[in-house]
């Protein structure tokens, strides 16, 4: 118990560029996805998983059908995944996930954020071991009484199940989001999910100084921009 996962929506700036940015990640993913693992989202539970993520943070229908149609279509884009892990000011750490097509283009984007914040790039593990790669629900209209049964009734190995206010978070392995949406649809085929995701969660958090913060910040204003960088995880207490 005690991860203490922050259970807040991520806040999206009403801007061209940035909805240009989140649509352009969108695309990515559900394109890879169905190039993969099939076109239909019923067979494909990453791609159907994608196609409600992508729904609920308003992304047109057109695009993801585009998107699914580019695979009909016989394009061939290949996008690799790319990690880096960073060290940063003030005894703080970040996981950037990021989707390329041209690892060179990404690397150069994402270096000037970690030298205008005093941040360096760590070898591979160097940071990630220091994080949990879980997948995370939020929700409310159960408590966890239910969830547990819930749980127990699917054969779903959860890690642990925590109340914040009237949320209820269940924390499971990495490969277990879907198994574990579908448990508790079955108690309440109506739930509604605050929160559905696949993270790195930090095992520790720092809290930095003003100036160490300043840096912190600097480093993530100057990563949103960049295209290629899909998720950011990071250790510092916000």
């Amino acid at each position: 118990m005690g991860r203490a996962y922050e259970v807040r929506k991520a806040s999206i700036q009403k801007t061209g560029a940035a909805k240009a940015k989140l649509y352009s990640m969108y695309a990515k993913e559900i394109y890879l996805s169905a190039k993969n693992g099939g076109i239909e989202p019923e067979a494909n539970v990453v791609l159907k998983r994608l196609i409600e993520k992508a729904k609920k943070d308003q992304v047109p229908g057109d695009l993801i059908k585009r998107a699914i149609d580019k695979v009909n279509s016989g394009a061939d884009e290949s996008y690799i995944s790319v990690r880096y892990e960073v060290f940063g000011p003030g005894g703080s750490t970040a996981i950037i996930d990021c989707l390329t097509d041209n690892v060179n283009r990404t690397l150069s984007g994402v270096r000037p954020a970690l030298n205008k914040s005093g941040s360096k790039m760590g070898v591979s593990n160097s940071v990630s071991y220091m994080y949990e790669h879980l997948s995370i629900v939020s929700f409310s209209g159960l408590n966890e009484e239910q969830v547990l049964e819930a749980m127990i009734n699917n054969n779903v190995d959860v890690i642990d199940i925590e109340t914040s206010e009237d949320k209820i978070i269940v924390y499971g392995h990495a490969n277990d989001l879907y198994e574990i949406k579908e448990a508790l649809l079955a108690v309440k085929s109506d739930l509604e999910f605050d929160s559905e995701e696949i993270v790195m969660l930090p095992k520790e958090k720092v809290k930095l100084n003003d100036n160490d913060l300043e840096l912190f910040n600097r480093m993530l204003t100057i990563l949103d921009e960049v295209e290629d960088v899909q998720n950011i995880y990071h250790n510092v207490e916000l």
